[in-house]
């Protein structure tokens, strides 16, 4: 005769030790409903007219009310709990401090030569340049690969690179959904890469205009001018930020952009040179390259934003998954500046507003470190921009102009004034601030909703 014994409270079933701890895992991330939470079991029957059965204990079939996940995703996705989020938090602002240093320093670098260039070495070609810098963007996806590849180098090449696309494709379908899940139907097969190529185009012609408005500018207004009027993009962003990345207003977020922008405004015009500048240019030109220069700093700022809400994954996205994504959209925005940027090349050249030369010798040289350094720039940028927010991203290349004097006072000698410094000092209060207040949105974050825990450096089955 079978027992009809019911498990009392606490007691587990007789057949429980037929479930492994995997499968405990994976029935209690996929099991949702009126079950206890932390067990992979249906409620004990208290019935003793019905006998358990293995099949009673099995995790039930939810194909029918969601889509299945393997075993796979169910251990790359889990609900967050406060260790987990804390932990993937500190992962994202270590590896932001690294491309945050990272980018300052190679945007010094090609400062630094992309001067000496235009102006000791005589080839002012503005455009040229700006279409060489940023398509080098095109290498960021290869360089990438190679450096998996070396992580990798005992998987065959065959499995490594399915694997390779499969995380791309996957990681394109969660930014153009904005889901750290992708559920298997419901338009899941489409391909993402016509959204990603729509995306690319509009992002791209964004920051072209933006950074062309410089070049445009420069030989119109001030430098004071220019460097102030540039930098407010830090301002724009915040303000995109709000409508297109649904930011709150937040009192500390405000406070330090203010800061930052008032640095910017003291380094600017705090060393007495402004009224000097000011008779260089006449007052109808120095105005309309004020506007221009404007225009590019709005452009600039959506150019932040359009990137952080369109083109990254969604919060949740492991911090490996974001930067390889970062890395492969510049390579994007790289090939849409070779393939369609290059027109307006001969037609300035036809105009004679930009007379088309081979740089050759030295300049040629440093030329292609120059462009190397910006790539590496852009490439950081992206993955701090992608790590966490457009905000703290604009503010923290403020840090390049305090950065760029002290260079230069090491290089020429001539020391900082005192105006300089200030402006310096305020900057760097106003990141501090921002990081601190960016540190705690992104622990608020981490704790909300599905989070990706996937090494996303190839195993994908």
């Amino acid at each position: 005769m079978r027992s009809t014994k019911t498990p009392r409270p606490g007691e587990q079933p007789l057949l429980s030790s037929y479930h492994s701890s995997d499968d405990e895992e994976r029935g209690r991330r996929t099991l949702r409903g009126g079950n206890r939470r932390g067990s992979p079991l249906p409620p004990t029957s208290t019935s003793s007219a019905h006998t358990p059965t293995y099949s009673h204990f099995a995790v039930p079939d939810l194909t029918t009310s969601r889509p299945t996940l393997s075993r796979r995703s169910t251990n790359q996705l889990r609900s967050r709990s406060p260790t987990s989020a804390r932990l993937e938090a500190k992962r994202k602002y270590t590896y932001a401090a690294v491309f945050l240093v990272t980018s300052l320093v190679s945007f010094v670098v090609q400062t630094e030569l992309a001067s000496y260039i235009q102006h000791d070495l005589g080839w002012n070609k503005a455009y040229a340049m700006l279409y060489l810098t940023h398509g080098s963007w095109v290498f960021l996806w290869p360089l990438q690969l190679l450096f998996l590849r070396l992580q990798r180098r005992e998987q065959s090449w065959h499995r490594f690179w399915n694997n390779h696309k499969q995380i791309l494709r996957k990681t394109a379908q969660m930014v153009e959904r904005q889901e750290v899940r992708v559920p298997r139907g419901m338009g899941a097969d489409r391909s993402p890469w016509p959204y990603l190529a729509r995306t690319t185009a509009v992002v791209t012609t964004a920051l072209t205009v933006a950074g062309s408005s410089w070049y445009v500018a420069v030989s119109m207004t001030t430098p004071s001018d220019l460097t102030a009027i540039y930098n407010c993009s830090a301002f724009f962003a915040y303000a995109f930020s709000i409508p297109l990345l649904k930011e709150r207003l937040r009192l500390d977020k405000m406070v330090a952009v203010f800061v930052a922008i008032i640095g910017v405004l003291v380094v600017a015009y705090g060393g007495g040179s402004s009224s000097d500048e000011a008779g260089q240019a006449g007052p109808a030109t120095r105005f309309a390259g004020n506007i221009v220069i404007g225009i590019g700093s709005v452009l600039y700022g959506l150019y932040e934003v359009l990137y952080k809400r369109y083109a990254c994954p969604p919060d949740g996205t492991s911090a490996n998954r974001s930067m390889m994504f970062a890395n492969t959209f510049g390579s994007l925005i790289g090939v849409f500046t070779v393939l369609v940027l290059w027109i307006p090349i001969p037609v300035l050249h036809v105009l004679g507003w930009e007379t088309f030369e081979m740089p050759t010798g030295e300049t040629a040289s440093l030329l292609l470190i120059s462009v190397f350094a910006n790539m590496v720039f852009s490439g950081s940028f992206l993955v701090l921009i992608s790590l966490t927010s457009p905000v703290l991203s604009s503010v923290a290349a403020l840090l390049t102009i305090f950065i760029v004097a002290i260079v230069d006072w090491c290089l020429t000698g001539q020391p900082l004034e005192a105006p300089a410094i200030l402006g310096g000092l305020l900057i760097i209060a106003a990141f501090a601030m921002l990081s601190w207040s960016t540190w705690k949105e992104m622990n608020e974050e981490e704790r909300k909703g599905p989070v990706d825990l996937s090494s996303d450096s190839g195993d994908e089955d």
